[in-house]
């Protein structure tokens, strides 16, 4: 005998339980119902984030350009550059070494090394001018690459190089072109010429004003090589000028005299960073502080701004909630829908508010003249820090609106 089963008394073990899921595509296009439906709120909510990201974005990138101008500015008095100078013992002279330029540019942190050297001759206007006026001037070798370690730029004319270095050319610092009386190096034109120890040099070149190095204002610069050959130069710096990062300025500094001078340290001067170093240091630390604080007072007006909308939704929309829970939505998907919502909305305002706050401080940026800024955490931080907003701010009105029933929410209506 055959024994048949009421269609309720199937067997608990061969019962399957259907559960409702949702895909990410279908949980996105949910969220997106409410900002479809009602488009001016929307706008409202995302002006309401997109206001508080632009405004973190701009009090990042704002003052990371006015830092970066003031850097500039720090960076031109000298705060990352050292002057070393042999002192005398005995009244005798200390020499550095040949390669002073060499050894110094090895050490590590060291990214520029340039040197110059009294060669103790005398420079005229011409060889007619009595040989004992001098008019204060000094006649220094130099090494190619001084302007770039003094901070140094050529006014008129142009630097030596490779090649003007091995002949007797020269460039003259802005006070000596003045007591010579030479103002101009114009090409097409005779040259003027200046008499160095009875040998003619061309002027190639004029220096602007060199306010790091005042004493390279009255000098004549002529070319390793030429001194050498011509003014019997021996080939040993009397100055070296260094520069070297920042951050391992002082390790720099204290180990410069062993490196020129390692029998007698002592006898080499090293001289200490400026006191634009510490300015420089201490903005830095100034900003940091005022980025950290503005941001985070941003990022909380707009997330309050979202929990209110949102919270406000989920009041209006109960109908929407009852019907969904009576054709059997779970908890669970009424509280995806309503934080994607949230999340969508801040991710629109985040993505909105980047945007004007980088035009906006480029457009800040470009009228006060200073360098454009923008660190890239500061976009990745500000559509993140939406994206965060977002999911915080919806959390509350999302769990609100998963805990009502299908009852409560249709009979409050």
């Amino acid at each position: 005998m055959t024994t048949s089963l009421a269609p309720d008394q199937t067997p608990t073990h061969e019962r399957t339980t259907v559960r409702a899921r949702l895909h990410a595509a279908d949980v996105v296009a949910l969220g997106m119902i409410g900002i479809r439906t009602r488009k001016l709120r929307a706008v409202l909510s995302a002006l309401g984030i997109s206001i508080g990201i632009a405004t973190m974005v701009a009090v990042t990138a704002i003052p990371a350009s006015s830092q970066a101008a003031l850097d500039r500015r720090l960076t031109a008095l000298g705060t990352d550059m050292l002057r070393v100078d042999p002192l005398p013992q005995n009244d005798i002279p200390t020499k550095l070494p040949i390669a002073s330029v060499g050894m110094v540019a090895r050490i590590g942190p060291v990214t520029r090394a340039a040197a110059v050297a009294n060669t103790h001759v005398v420079v005229r206007r011409t060889s007619m001018v009595d040989p004992n006026v001098t008019s204060g001037l000094t006649v220094l070798a130099t090494t190619l690459d001084l302007l770039a370690a003094v901070n140094g730029s050529v006014a008129v004319g142009r630097f030596l190089d490779t090649t003007s270095s091995a002949f007797a050319e020269v460039v003259l610092g802005s006070v000596a072109a003045h007591r010579l009386g030479i103002d101009t190096v114009a090409v097409g034109t005779t040259r003027p010429t200046v008499d160095i120890d009875g040998t003619a040099f061309i002027v190639i070149g004029i220096l602007a004003a060199t306010p790091l190095s005042a004493d390279l204002e009255r000098a004549v610069f002529v070319g390793w090589p030429v001194a050498q050959m011509t003014l019997g130069f021996d080939g040993r710096p009397t100055v070296v000028y260094v520069k070297a990062r920042e951050d391992a300025l002082g390790d720099v500094r204290s180990v410069l005299p062993a490196t020129l001078h390692p029998q007698a340290p002592g006898l080499v001067q090293v001289s200490r960073p400026s006191d634009a170093l510490a300015a420089k240091n201490a903005a830095r630390s100034t900003y940091s502080a005022l980025f950290i604080a503005l941001a985070a007072v941003s990022l909380i007006v707009g997330g309050v701004g979202i929990a209110n909308t949102m919270l406000i939704s989920v009041l209006e929309r109960r109908r929407e909630i009852g019907m969904r829970r009576a054709l059997g939505a779970t908890r669970h998907h009424i509280r995806a829908q309503f934080l994607t919502e949230a999340i969508l909305l801040s991710a629109f305002g985040g993505l909105a508010g980047t945007g004007v706050g980088i035009a906006g401080t480029i457009g800040y940026a470009t009228l006060h003249d200073w360098p454009t800024v923008i660190p890239i955490t500061t976009i990745a931080g500000g559509i993140a820090g939406a994206m965060v907003v977002g999911i915080v701010a919806g959390l509350s009105p999302s769990s609100h609106a998963a805990r009502l029933s299908p009852v409560e929410a249709l009979s409050s209506l």
